[in-house]
């Protein structure tokens, strides 16, 4: 199932993409495009609940745009396909759980790449940075999405200085889950998967849904939103057999039984 430069594996429920492209797991237009197809997959897949998505071995998580294309003359905007910058950022309709497992440095659109995943796990020697400052160019999507994830004078010290983050501030910050050594890394996303993937689909769908699509609106609207069944997930898990199955599984002292359905 793998597709170059990607290590594509399914276990049961959860799929692993594995980011490969010597020497640091840089993201071309042609790579993203690649990427966006695999996480469109997950995405139309329903036996697949979870994803993760990492870098072979320990230096890179990512090293984000590839600059050798830059060079040679490849525009910040081009074509990265039908999810946008490393098949996540923008990929319509994605109502999975989505985990991080960054095993090195997260460094411009590798952070971003990070970012885009509903939970980050970090390795201890990671790092993060964007760079971008010292390229003469916009970290668009991490400009759009730190200021509301940290405190936001730190926010702009990394976009407007470049520096290095490392994961244990990152931590302090909130941006990362947790943090584990390098070994254990890729096991504890496995571990944190499989828990997920026993979970309730709809409802994680619905969850990913109202979070991404009130993200603009007040308060108000989006719960009056969510009482008018507006958003589709809602008025699925609202009108399933596992909104049922819950309630009954709570009142019968038992361990519910989701069918995504």
């Amino acid at each position: 199932m793998s597709e170059a430069p990607l290590h594509i594996t399914r276990n049961g429920p959860v799929l692993e993409v594995v980011l490969d492209v010597p020497k640091a797991n840089a993201i071309s237009a042609a790579t993203s495009r690649i990427m966006g197809r695999a996480f469109a997959s997950f995405r139309d897949d329903s036996e697949l609940r979870v994803a993760i998505i990492t870098g072979v071995g320990e230096r890179f998580f990512s090293a984000g745009w590839d600059l050798k294309g830059a060079a040679a003359g490849e525009p910040p905007d081009a074509d990265y396909g039908i999810g946008g910058f490393a098949g996540l950022q923008q990929l319509p309709g994605l109502n999975k759980p989505v985990i991080a497992a960054v095993n090195g440095m997260a460094v411009g659109g590798g952070f971003e790449l990070a970012l885009s995943a509903d939970m980050i796990l970090a390795a201890a020697h990671a790092r993060f940075s964007l760079p971008e400052i010292k390229a003469g160019t916009l970290a668009d999507a991490a400009t759009l999405k730190l200021p509301r994830r940290m405190p936001f004078h730190i926010a702009m010290e990394l976009l407007l200085t470049g520096r290095w983050m490392d994961a244990q501030e990152a931590a302090r910050w909130g941006l990362v889950n947790e943090i584990v050594s390098a070994p254990d890394l890729l096991p504890r996303a496995r571990e944190l998967a499989r828990m997920l993937a026993d979970g309730p689909p709809l409802v994680f769908a619905a969850i990913k849904e109202v979070v991404r699509e009130s993200e603009t609106l007040s308060f108000h609207d989006a719960i009056a939103r969510i009482m008018r069944r507006d958003f589709p997930t809602v008025a699925t898990l609202y009108a399933s057999e596992d909104q049922m199955e819950g309630a009954r599984a709570f009142a019968e002292k038992r361990e519910p039984v989701w069918r995504g359905q």
